[in-house]
C-alpha cells in the first residue's frame, strides 16, 4: 500500500519537470490509470495529485492528454471524489470549446459527457447554461462528428437528476434553434442524424417543453423557404424520422393523436399541397415502422389511395409509408400488400417497392433473424418468381432486390432456387435472378456468403449467355462482388476475364438503324453493356490487379474503348490513368498505339448548333482525357516514345488550351 501511494506523486514530479513531450504526456495518461483504478485506497493523496493534472490543463502542449485523462477517471466504476476540482475543471472544459482546435474539442465534448453522466448532480444548474450556450455554436452541417458529440453531450445535461426548468428553457432557446437548421441539410445523416433524434426524444421530457410546440416548429421546418426552396429528400426523411422519435417519446396519447392529424391531411381532398402530403406519408412510414398503428382502422387503404396521386414523390413516398406500417405489424398488413400485389396490376410497381420495404427492413433491423413466417416467406417468393419475366424493367429490377435481400435471411433456401432459375428458358428471369445476386452481395460479413461461395460461378458464367441483358446483369454482378468480396470470384477469373474482355467489344449485330421518317437513327443495343463491362475491369483493377494481365487488355480492348463512345471513354480514361500508376511498364510498352485515340478525343470539337449539354459532355471528355495523359507524365523514369512527346508539345504549345483544362506537364 505505501508502494502505491508513492506512484501518484512520483508521476506528479514527472508531469512537472523539464523532459520531453511523451513521457510527459504518457505519465498524465498514467496518472489516470492509476487514480481510475485505485482511487479509492488514495482518498487521501487526491487532493495533492489532482490539481497537478488540472494545472497540466492550463498547458497549452499538455493540455489535449489532460483533458482525456480526466474522461478515464470521470468513466471509473470506483465514482473517484473530483469534488476538490470538479467545478475548476468543468470551467476549464467549458473555456475549450471556444478553442479552433478540433481535437481538443471533441475531447472536451467526451470529457464533460462523461462528467455530467458521473458527478452531474454536483454540477450547478448555472454551469449547465454556460455550456450549453457554448455547445450551440458547434451544431452545424459544417462538422456533423462535432455536432453529434454537442447533442449527445446536451441529452446527457437534460436527463441529469439536477437538470432544472432553467436548463430545458435554455436549450429551447439557444440548442433547439439549431436544430431546426440542422434537420433541413440534406448531409444529416448516420450517428448526427440519430442523435438528433435522441435530442427531440430528450427535449420532450425536459421541464416546460411542450410536445405540441415541439412536433409544430418540426412540421414547419419542412416548409419551402423562399430563398432556398423545397427540401431535399434526404433531409424530409429526417425530418420525419425525428417527428417518429418524438411522437414515441411522448406516449401513446400524443402518438395516436399525431397519427389522426397525418391521416387527416391525407384525407382532405381539398388539400393540393403535395409538399404537406408528402412529409405527412414519411411520417406516417417511421411511426409505424416503429409502433403497431393497427388500432387506425383502414389506415393501409388511406395511405394505398396516394398512389393515384399525379405527383411521383407522394407516390413513392405513399409506397415506402405502406412498407414501413406493415414493418410495425406484419401478421396484419403482410397479407394486404401481397393481395394487392396479385389483383393491382396499375399499382403492382409501388406495391413491390412497399413489399421490399418490409424486406430490407427484416435484413438490416435483424441482421440474422426475421419476423417473417416460414408461410409469408413461401407466399412472396411465389409471387416474386412469378413476376420474375415481367415486361416492365423497373417491376424486375425491384423483384430482383427483393429476392436478394431475402437471400441474407433464408440464404440455405434462396440459393438453390436462384440456381435453379439460371437454366430458365426466359431470358428476363435468368437476367433477374443473377440481379439478385448482386443485392446478396453486401460488404458486410453475411452468413450467405459460405453458401454462395461454391455457386457463385454457374450465376457469373452466365456472362456467356446469348441474351445481351443476361450478359450485363451477370457483369454487374461480377462487379459488385469484385468491390465488396473479391476473395468469392478470384478463383474464377482466369476463366471470366476473358468472357469479361469480349463484353466490351464493338459488335456490328448490336447496331441497328432506326427508321424516323424524314431522318434515320442509329441505335446502339451494345452500349450499355460495354459501358459496365469497362466499369467492371476499373473496379477489378483496385480489388483483383494480382489476377489480372493488363498487357493482354490494353490491346486491343482498352485501345478500342478509347476510340468508343463518350459514355465507354470515361471509364476507359479512368482506367488507363490506374494502368499509368500501378502497372507503368505495361503502358509504355504501347503507349504509341494510346496516342492516337486520345488525340483524336482532345481535338474533337461538337457540331456548330450543339446544345449546351453536348457541349458539356465534350468538355468533360476532353478533361477525362487530359488527366488519363497527365498520369502517364508522372511515370518515374519513363521513356516516353517520341509520338507521345509531340503530343504532350502540342498540348504545351496550345497554350488556350492548356490553360482551359489546367495541364500541367508533371517531369
Amino acid at each position: 500500500m505505501l508502494a502505491l501511494s508513492i506512484v501518484p506523486y512520483w508521476l506528479a514530479w514527472q508531469i512537472k519537470i523539464k523532459i520531453r513531450l511523451e513521457v510527459k504526456e504518457c505519465a498524465i495518461s498514467c496518472m489516470s490509470l492509476v487514480i481510475s483504478t485505485f482511487g479509492d485506497n488514495l482518498q487521501k493523496d487526491l487532493p495533492a495529485c489532482l490539481p497537478i493534472l488540472v494545472d497540466r490543463m492550463g498547458n497549452e502542449i499538455t493540455r489535449l492528454t489532460a483533458v482525456k485523462a480526466f474522461a478515464v477517471i470521470a468513466n471509473s466504476p470506483l465514482r473517484i471524489n473530483l469534488s476538490c476540482v470538479l467545478e475548476q475543471v468543468v470551467s476549464e472544459l467549458t473555456g475549450f470549446l471556444r478553442k479552433a482546435n478540433r481535437a481538443l474539442r471533441q475531447a472536451t465534448l467526451g470529457t464533460l459527457n462523461s462528467l455530467v453522466v458521473a458527478y452531474g448532480e454536483q454540477i450547478s444548474s448555472t454551469t449547465y447554461e454556460v455550456i450549453i450556450v457554448e455547445l450551440s455554436t458547434l451544431i452545424s452541417e459544417a462538422d456533423l462528428h462535432m455536432t453529434a458529440l454537442a447533442l449527445e453531450l446536451c441529452c446527457t445535461m437534460m436527463m441529469a437528476k439536477i437538470s432544472s426548468q432553467s436548463v430545458g428553457v435554455t436549450v429551447s432557446h439557444k440548442v433547439l434553434p439549431q436544430a431546426l437548421i440542422l434537420i433541413r441539410s440534406s448531409l444529416l445523416q448516420g450517428q448526427a442524424l440519430q442523435a438528433l433524434q435522441r435530442f427531440f426524444a430528450s427535449l420532450v421530457h425536459s421541464a416546460n417543453t411542450s410536445f405540441d410546440s415541439l412536433l409544430d416548429s418540426l412540421l414547419s421546418s419542412a416548409k419551402p423557404s423562399p430563398q432556398s426552396g423545397g427540401l431535399a429528400k434526404q433531409a424530409l426523411h429526417s425530418v420525419a424520422q425525428c417527428v417518429a422519435v418524438l411522437c414515441l417519446a411522448a406516449g401513446d396519447q400524443k402518438c395516436a393523436s399525431t397519427v389522426d392529424m397525418l391521416k387527416g391531411i391525407l384525407k382532405d381532398d381539398s388539400n393540393m399541397n403535395s409538399a404537406k402530403q408528402h412529409l405527412a406519408l414519411l411520417c406516417l412510414g417511421e411511426i409505424g415502422r416503429r409502433k403497431d398503428l393497427s388500432v387506425h382502422v383502414h389506415i393501409e387503404n388511406i395511405v394505398i389511395e396516394s398512389f393515384q396521386s399525379p405527383f411521383e414523390e407522394i407516390k413513392s413516398a405513399a409506397s415506402y409509408a405502406l412498407g414501413n406500417i406493415a414493418v410495425g405489424n406484419l401478421s396484419k398488413y403482410l397479407p394486404f400488400i401481397l393481395d394487392q400485389i396479385d389483383n393491382q396490376q396499375k399499382k403492382q410497381y409501388l406495391l413491390l417497392h412497399s413489399l421490399k420495404e418490409v424486406i430490407a427492413r427484416q435484413s438490416i433491423d435483424q441482421p440474422g433473424k426475421s419476423e417473417l413466417q416460414e408461410s409469408n416467406v413461401e407466399k412472396i417468393l411465389s409471387l416474386l418468381f412469378n413476376h420474375c419475366e415481367s415486361d416492365e424493367e423497373g417491376v424486375r429490377n425491384v423483384v430482383a432486390e427483393c429476392l436478394g435481400k431475402i437471400a441474407l435471411i433464408e440464404p440455405k433456401k434462396l440459393v438453390p432456387a436462384l440456381k435453379e432459375r439460371t437454366a430458365s428458358s426466359t431470358a428476363f428471369t435468368r437476367a433477374t435472378v443473377v440481379i439478385a445476386i448482386k443485392y446478396a452481395i453486401v460488404e458486410r460479413p453475411e452468413k450467405i456468403d459460405e453458401i454462395l461461395y461454391p455457386e457463385i460461378s454457374t450465376f457469373l458464367m452466365l456472362i456467356k449467355d446469348s441474351d445481351r441483358h443476361v450478359r450485363r446483369a451477370a457483369v454487374l454482378a461480377l462487379s459488385t462482388a469484385a468491390h465488396n468480396k473479391p476473395n468469392l470470384i478470384k478463383g474464377l477469373l482466369p476463366e471470366l476475364l476473358p468472357l469479361l474482355y469480349d463484353q466490351t467489344v464493338i459488335k456490328k449485330e448490336m447496331i441497328r438503324t432506326v427508321d424516323l421518317g424524314p431522318f434515320k437513327h442509329i441505335v446502339d443495343d451494345g452500349l450499355e453493356l460495354r459501358k459496365a463491362a469497362f466499369e467492371c475491369v476499373d473496379t477489378l483493377l483496385d480489388s483483383c490487379l494480382d489476377q489480372m494481365n493488363p498487357s493482354t487488355f490494353i490491346v486491343p480492348y482498352l485501345i478500342s474503348g478509347l476510340s468508343d463512345h463518350y459514355d465507354v471513354k470515361m471509364p476507359c480514361h479512368l482506367i488507363l490513368s490506374k494502368l499509368a500508376d500501378k502497372c507503368p511498364a505495361a503502358v509504355l510498352a504501347v503507349l504509341d498505339s494510346l496516342v492516337d485515340p486520345l488525340e483524336k478525343t482532345i481535338s474533337h470539337k461538337p457540331k456548330a448548333d450543339a446544345v449546351k449539354q453536348e457541349v458539356d459532355r465534350n468538355e468533360d471528355m476532353i478533361r477525362s482525357a487530359f488527366r488519363a495523359i497527365a498520369s502517364i507524365s508522372r511515370i518515374s523514369g519513363g521513356e516516353y516514345s517520341l509520338k507521345f512527346k509531340m503530343l504532350i508539345n502540342n498540348i504545351l504549345n496550345t497554350a488556350a488550351l492548356a490553360e482551359k483544362y489546367n495541364f500541367v506537364r508533371c517531369e
